[in-house]
């Protein structure tokens, strides 16, 4: 808006370069501060920026940005899904005891824990849809059920696993195997969400349920099927997991529901539902094991990194509620 309109009292709609930098910042700010991370490790650690490190960046980002991507399903529709860390590991537990106990070949394998991860999101999409249970509350009862399976299965004792699974922590033409699922993942779900009738339901319902509702989308099926992609999706990360490890482990995955909010709060997507992006996600992603890595290269003790983690989880999600104050005014 220029001075003249100013005085005219009215707005010509033109926008200043001040203006389009302020806007690409609020829009791109997890971009901004990953590239400022970025250069700023490599004057502090040079082998920062070397392939192995980088490459080994990606793998340690992997895991978690395929649970994002999952979650970012269920938080575009106004839900929060706990139970992906542990949906992980029970679905690669099934994977290493059916192929180890029961003999199945590794390709049933591999369908049977997806099929498990399926299942589980079914459960909190149902409790979520028809029992009107909050998802805070449907997920952290399934995680619970998920983690004591694991348990039950496995005996508290890791499960080699086969090697099929094993693939899924090498290597690919000198590329790891992790990098390449999260890159696969990614744009799968870039797809569904931006190019698909369910990913436009996301966006409707976590806009607004009602109005959704009256419009004549489905609820309830989008709801379940949210979290029915976010299980599916933790089922591939288990796998990842487990081909790293060689062996499905009962404590696999644990914690990696928060890292996995965190990535796609610090991507752009809102908490309170209809907004986020699978580009924002895997950045968001990558920042957080950006961090670590820093971290470790600095040598800063475990105990502190968690310290750092919930500082950044808690400042992304004050950003948040400050955005969405800012948007209503």
């Amino acid at each position: 808006m220029t001075a003249q309109s100013v005085k005219l009292g009215y707005d010509t709609g033109e926008t200043t370069v001040a203006d389009r930098i302020k806007l690409f910042a609020s829009r791109n700010g997890a971009l901004i501060g990953l590239i400022i991370l970025c250069i700023a490790l490599s004057f502090v650690a040079p082998a920062f920026l070397s392939a192995p490190n980088l490459l080994n960046v990606g793998i340690q980002a992997a895991t978690v940005a395929i649970l994002a991507f999952g979650q970012t399903f269920v938080i575009v529709a106004a839900g929060i899904d706990l139970s992906v860390g542990a949906t992980a590991a029970v679905s690669s537990m099934l994977v290493a005891y059916t192929g180890a106990n029961m003999g199945l070949p590794a390709w049933l394998t591999i369908i049977v824990g997806l099929l498990a991860g399926a299942a589980f999101g079914a459960c909190s999409g149902m409790m979520n849809a028809f029992l009107r249970l909050p998802s805070f509350i449907a997920t952290l009862a399934m995680m619970s059920v998920a983690r004591g399976l694991t348990l039950v299965i496995s005996d508290g004792r890791p499960i080699s696993t086969s090697g099929m699974v094993n693939f899924f922590g090498g290597t690919l033409a000198g590329i790891p195997v992790p990098i390449i699922m999260m890159v696969i993942m990614g744009i799968v779900a870039s797809i569904i969400l931006n190019f698909t009738t369910i990913g436009r339901s996301m966006y409707a319902v976590g806009g607004n349920m009602e109005a959704s509702r009256l419009s004549g989308i489905s609820v309830h099926k989008t709801q379940i099927m949210v979290f029915v992609l976010s299980g599916i999706f933790a089922a591939v990360a288990g796998l990842v997991i487990a081909g790293r490890l060689h062996s499905a482990q009962p404590q696999a995955a644990d914690g990696y529901e928060m890292d996995a909010i965190a990535s796609v709060v610090i991507g752009g997507a809102s908490l309170s539902g209809g907004k986020g992006k699978i580009s924002g996600t895997f950045i968001g992603a990558i920042l957080l094991a950006v961090i670590r890595n820093g971290l470790n290269i600095m040598n800063v003790s475990s105990f502190w990194q968690k310290v750092v983690i919930g500082l950044v989880i808690a400042f992304a999600v004050s950003f948040d509620t400050l955005r969405r104050k800012v948007d209503t005014h």
